[in-house]
Parts: structure tokens; sequence; C-alpha cells
């Protein structure tokens, strides 16, 4: 069974930082791009980071120095380290498991964040 396990959302303040897990299990994630996404209410889901296979890395414009993704191979986990979060990064992020070659997509359940004083 194909599963992604988000965890580490939550509440803090403007400022502060955050990391995201991703537990990945029931495939090879480590042959899979893997990204993290958002979807603020009212907004489409967005591409925050993502890292390919190799540990390659690219981002959003929007969390560019601030956001770090990065994977632990060994563990099949994927980590999002927010920091200097602002009200705007409020949304349910999602991981991402990607292998374009073989048309296959995975989606975990999504976490929420939430920056608010």
């Amino acid at each position: 069974q194909v599963l992604l396990v988000e965890s580490g959302g939550g509440l803090v303040q403007p400022g502060g930082s955050l990391t995201l897990s991703c537990a990945a299990s029931g495939f090879p994630s480590s042959r899979y791009a893997m990204s993290w996404h958002r979807q603020a209410p009212g907004r489409e889901r967005e591409l925050v980071a993502r890292i390919s296979s190799s540990g390659s890395t690219n981002y959003a414009d929007a969390v560019k120095g601030r956001f770090t993704i990065s994977r632990e191979y060994a563990k099949n986990t994927v980590l999002l380290q927010m920091n200097s979060l602002k009200p705007e990064d409020t949304a349910v992020y999602y991981c991402n498991a990607n292998w374009a070659l073989l048309h296959q997509d995975y989606w975990g359940q999504g976490t929420q964040v939430t920056v608010s004083s």
C-alpha cells in the first residue's frame, strides 16, 4: 500500500519556525521526485519546494531563502524546514511523490500550518 504521511504542522507565530516531515512507504521513494505543495482557502494548490531523486532542489519565489527541502534516503522521509514564517504561509501543506516517466503520482493527506499571533 502506497502511503505518504505528513506530520509537523501546527500553529506558530510570525517569524517562527516549523519542520514538516513526510514519511513514504509502499514504493521506492528514493527513485521519485518529492515535493511539498500548499493550498490556502480559496486558492489553488501551489508548488512550494521540490527535490529530485538525485537531490537537486528548486523553490517557489515566495519561500526562497526561508524554506529548505531535504530528504533522508535511509528513512524514506522528506523534510521541509520552514523559517521566518509569515501569515501568508498559512495553508494545508501536502507531500507529493512523482515519477513522470512511469506516470506515477502520489499525494499525502495534508497537514495544516497556521501562522498567526
